[in-house]
């Protein structure tokens, strides 16, 4: 799945709040990888000591997860322990009917997973850890699949990108400067944008009018996962028809229902201050302070934050082998490091053993994509740099800048142009994609019911 750079969500005390460093809090992220130790039921999300890190775990404080248990555990585990999204029994009925119309009329039927998912912090939450995604590369491919002729499910982050809005959503012009108002009152495109809303609004109606698409909204990482097992096991009625195409940014790591608080982190304690009838002034001069062994502020031990967080269970394997078995399977691959980003899509595609990982930096993510494929040499898809040159659908005729281009290293940043590329990549991976996906089908073996 995508692996984007993790960012934290932070929301200071107030906005007129002092930002001095004798009130500044430290937040440190600790990871609970497999190989560290199991979380203790007495923990919790947040502790006053810096000395629980991830540097004190052993590699022999338990045995690795792959020893521990199976794929089916995992599964069994997680939505054993993790509550139900309120959502998740709409969020299936409309998914079932929506399905079961298009393989009545033999349609192919793509879910497209877009945009990052959250780790909330709280239980009423307020603080969150968050994913990179605007949910561009879900929303835009959406667009191509359905001129392809699929039936789309698109499973979007909340206010993330949606299909054909995207157009006129996260810009720097605002909406409003597109339109303006007649002499009659009645309110007008400006005619140097007129063309394409036109073609924009009429693709959109026809989606709407034919019922190809259907947007179904999730947050946390949570819902997430809900929701995508519930939508993929209902595509095993496709069988081969069905393509699930993972584009959303999916968080690794996660906290625990049972360490997870019920109000907002407190960024002071104020209201220990208030039960002990003492002033934070007295309070603040019996602090030990933490020398951080840098060039950043000493803060108290009490204002370091503290977050201990597992990992989230891969649950790729187990829809390849059986929330939709028959179906193809594309995952997404992002890496900063090109020297690392095609030896990780290689082990993904060894790991899960589905069908096509797209490799993408997030430098170059508009420029160039790689595929990489069982039996196959891994292939690059590039925009044409050259403004002459047509650029064509269909995996022979799309790859690299200049035909033949197999195999070779990524792009150079510094080589591009400056700007975003005159077409959208999706307009060839989809091809591309659509491609494997007829090949798939008609490769596939279906087993007697």
């Amino acid at each position: 799945m995508a692996n984007p750079t993790a960012q934290t969500t932070y929301e200071p005390p107030g906005p007129c709040s002092s930002s001095s460093s004798s009130s500044s809090s430290t937040f440190t992220l600790s990871f609970n990888l497999p190989d560290s130790r199991p979380p203790s039921p007495s923990s919790s999300l947040f502790s006053e000591s810096s000395q629980t890190t991830m540097s004190s775990y052993t590699s022999n404080s338990r045995p690795s997860l792959a020893r521990q248990s199976t794929a089916e555990v995992a599964e069994r585990d997680y939505f054993h322990e993790n509550p139900a999204p309120a959502a998740l029994e709409e969020h299936t009925a409309q998914a079932k009917a929506f399905i079961d119309l298009h393989a009545a009329a033999g349609r192919r039927v793509v879910l497209v997973t877009s945009g990052g998912t959250t780790v909330p912090l709280e239980r009423q939450t307020v603080r969150f850890i968050d994913n990179f995604s605007a949910g561009t590369r879900g929303a835009t491919s959406a667009e191509y699949f359905l001129e392809a002729g699929y039936a789309v499910i698109f499973l979007h982050r909340q206010f993330s990108l949606l299909p054909y809005s995207r157009h006129y959503s996260h810009t720097t012009n605002c909406f409003l400067d597109f339109l303006h108002e007649s002499p009659d009152g009645s309110i007008v495109a400006n005619e140097e944008y007129q063309e394409k809303m036109q073609k924009v609004l009429r693709q959109y109606n026809a989606a709407k009018k034919k019922n190809l698409l259907l947007t179904l909204p999730f947050t946390t990482i949570n819902d997430y996962l809900f929701v995508l097992r519930s939508i993929s096991q209902l595509m095993r009625t496709l069988g081969p028809s069905g393509l699930l195409y993972l584009a959303a940014a999916v968080s690794d790591f996660f906290v625990p229902p049972e360490r997870m608080v019920e109000h907002k982190i407190q960024s002071t304690n104020a209201t220990d201050l208030q039960k002990d009838g003492r002033d934070a002034a007295s309070k603040e001069e019996e602090e030990e302070v933490f020398d951080n062994f840098d060039s950043s502020p000493a803060v108290p031990r009490s204002k370091r934050l503290i977050v201990d967080l597992d990992p989230v269970p891969k649950f790729l394997k187990n829809l390849v082998d059986g929330w939709a078995p028959e179906g193809m399977i594309v995952s997404f691959k992002l890496e900063t490091d090109p020297k690392i980003l095609v030896h990780k899509a290689q082990y993904s595609l060894e790991r899960y053993q589905h069908h096509l990982v797209i490799g993408n930096l997030l430098s170059t993510r508009k420029w160039e994509v790689v595929f990489v494929a069982p039996g196959q040499k891994d292939t690059w898809i590039r925009v044409p740099r050259s403004k002459k040159k047509r650029p064509t659908s269909g995996m022979e005729n799309t790859v690299g800048a200049s035909a033949g281009e197999i195999g070779e290293k990524p792009l150079d940043p510094k080589d591009l142009p400056e700007g975003d590329p005159e077409m959208e990549i999706e307009g060839l991976i989809i091809p591309a994609v659509e491609k494997m996906h007829t090949s798939h089908i008609q490769n596939a073996v279906r087993l007697p019911s």
